[in-house]
């Protein structure tokens, strides 16, 4: 499977309120995922797909409180919880679009992307998932293997050209591996190198056995 990163719209919401203890709280809202449209990297999501993940993404991530998402553009399908700048609370269907609201958190991270808000800046959220591509009609679909990982991290040029993601991120094969996602690549170095190890083990076991023979 290729890891998969997306951005659907630049046009997201920011809400700043002031909390109780004087304190400002900062939150994202807006379209993070559509369906059954041909996107700027000419993909297209099935809405049966979407409905699928996001469905299973709320009750796993969202519903307990583990939908994080970084700042910037990791690369790799996995969270790294040192970059974590917000958690996606909510991620629900709009007509073909799924419309999320993210919280920033009081991590390092999110407190660069507070910081950025305060000051006017101005931000957008892409999506990072797994999945396989079949290429119909000038298009690649997203297949019903797509895996979900973050519905938003959170990035500072999304309009700019995609091919530095899809070369350094979509060229990379992600596979599962004892529970757990690998880079193909590194993979398959750790089944040669445990390979090896197995051989030579092999070797030395052949070798004591016609050392003991030698001494009958």
């Amino acid at each position: 499977m290729k890891l998969i990163s997306e951005h659907f719209s630049d046009d997201v919401e920011y809400i700043k309120e002031e909390r109780e203890d004087g304190k400002k709280s900062f939150k994202l809202k807006g379209v993070f995922m559509q369906a059954e449209i041909k996107n700027r990297n000419g993909r297209v999501y099935p809405m049966e797909v979407l409905e699928k993940e996001v469905e299973r993404y709320n009750k796993e991530f969202i519903e307990q409180n583990r939908a994080y998402g970084e700042l910037g553009h990791p690369d790799g399908p996995t969270v790294n919880l040192d970059k974590v700048s917000h958690m996606v609370t909510s991620l629900k269907p709009d007509g073909k679009n799924f419309v999320g609201e993210a919280k920033v958190m009081s991590t390092p991270m999110g407190n660069i992307v507070s910081n950025i808000m305060d000051d006017g800046g101005k931000l957008a959220v892409s999506s990072r998932g797994m999945g396989s591509l079949t290429k119909k009609n000038g298009a690649n679909y997203v297949n019903d293997d797509f895996y979900l990982a973050t519905a938003a991290d959170i990035v500072a040029d999304p309009s700019a050209p995609n091919a530095f993601v899809e070369g350094i991120m979509e060229g990379k094969e992600w596979v599962w591996n004892n529970g757990l996602l690998q880079e193909q690549e590194v993979a398959r170095i750790k089944d040669e190198m445990e390979r090896n190890v197995r051989s030579r083990k092999a070797n030395y076991q052949a070798l004591a056995f016609a050392k003991f023979l030698k001494k009958l």
